[in-house]
C-alpha cells in the first residue's frame, strides 16, 4: 500500500495511492497516518477497509498538494555519514558505529513545496535519503527481529546548512533542522511495496544537473542494524522516521563548494518511492 496525505498545510487529509495509479481519498477511514495509527494496527486494518469500499472512495484530484505522508512523529533520527563515498567527499573517516543526529520534526514540510534559505544563510545543501518508518514500539530490538519493527519507506531530502552544522560548534542539529528541510514523501510505501530496500537507486538533480547517483547497497550500516542500534539508546515510536544517510554529489564536496541560491530547483528521488522537487527560495519576514 501506498499512503499519501493532501490538502493544504496542517490541514492535510490522508488517502492513498491505488494499484491501478488513482489518489484516493481515505479520509472516511477515520484516522489520520499518526503514531496512534501505526500503534493500533491501522495498516492492516486501512487495508482491509480499503479493499472493502474502494470502488465507493473519492478519487483526489492529481493536482492537489501533497504533504507528508506521516502526522507529526515524534522524531526524525538521522544517521551521518552512512555512503563511504560521502565520508570521503567530507573528508571524515568512515563511522565505526552509526553516528546519529536529530532533526527538528518541526522542518518537516511536503514533498514539493519550497525549501527556504534560512536567514543568514550561505551554506544551504541537498541531501538525497531513504526514509525508513517505525510501525511499532521498538526498545532493545534484536537486529534479527528488527524488520519487524519497520512500517515502511519514504523519500527524505536532508536539507543542511553547513556552516551552521560545521563552523558553528556545538551539534550537527543546528544545521539540519531549520524550516522547510524535512521534505517527506510523496508517499509511504509499506514494507510489501519494496522486496530489498538496500538494492534502490537514488538520485538528485540540481537545475537539471544529476549530482547524486548512487545505490542503496552501498550503505555502510543497513537498515535493520540501524533500528537495533538506535533502539539501544532510544524508544522508537510508531511512526518515528529513521532517515538512512546520502551518498556522495553533495555541495560540500565539490571543490569549490556549490551550494543553493533563490531560484535554484532541486529534483530527487528513489526507485519505487518516487520523487518530489523544491524550489529554493529566499528568507523573509
Amino acid at each position: 500500500m501506498k499512503l499519501i496525505r493532501f490538502g493544504s498545510p496542517e490541514n492535510e487529509k490522508p488517502g492513498v495511492i491505488h494499484e491501478n495509479g488513482d489518489w484516493i481519498d481515505t479520509s472516511g477511514f477515520g484516522e489520520d497516518y499518526d503514531e496512534l495509527f501505526f500503534e493500533n494496527d491501522g495498516l492492516a486494518r486501512l487495508t482491509s477497509w480499503v479493499d472493502e469500499k474502494a470502488n465507493d472512495l473519492p478519487k483526489i484530484d492529481k493536482n492537489t498538494r501533497l504533504g507528508p505522508p506521516i502526522k507529526k512523529p515524534s522524531k526524525i533520527v538521522c544517521v551521518g555519514l552512512n555512503y563511504a563515498k560521502h565520508a570521503a567527499e567530507s573528508g571524515m573517516q568512515v563511522p565505526t558505529e552509526p553516528v546519529l543526529f536529530f532533526k527538528a520534526t518541526s522542518a518537516i514540510v511536503g514533498p514539493n513545496d519550497d525549501v527556504i534559505i534560512p536567514k543568514n544563510s550561505k551554506k544551504t545543501d541537498w541531501e538525497v535519503e531513504l526514509a525508513v518508518i517505525i510501525g511499532k514500539k521498538a526498545s532493545y530490538v534484536e537486529e534479527a527481529d528488527a524488520m519487524d519493527y519497520v512500517a515502511g519507506y519514504t523519500l527524505h531530502n536532508d536539507y543542511s546548512e553547513r556552516e551552521f552544522q560545521l563552523e558553528k560548534q556545538g551539534q550537527w542539529v543546528k544545521g539540519k533542522s531549520c524550516d522547510t528541510f524535512a521534505p517527506i514523501g510523496p508517499f509511504l510505501a509499506t514494507k510489501e511495496e519494496v522486496s530489498n530496500p538496500h538494492d534502490l537507486d537514488l538520485w538528485l538533480k540540481v537545475n537539471g544537473e544529476l549530482l547524486q547517483n548512487s545505490n542503496t547497497e552501498d550503505l555502510v550500516f543497513n537498515i535493520p542494524e540501524l533500528v537495533s542500534y538506535i533502539s539501544q539508546y532510544m524508544t522508537l515510536l510508531p511512526g518515528d522516521i529513521i532517515s538512512t544517510g546520502t551518498p556522495f554529489g553533495v555541495g560540500l564536496g565539490f571543490n569549490p563548494p556549490r551550494y543553493l541560491n533563490p531560484g535554484d530547483v532541486v529534483e530527487l528521488g528513489i526507485e519505487k518511492l518516487g520523487s518530489s522537487k523544491q524550489v529554493a527560495k529566499a528568507y523573509t519576514k
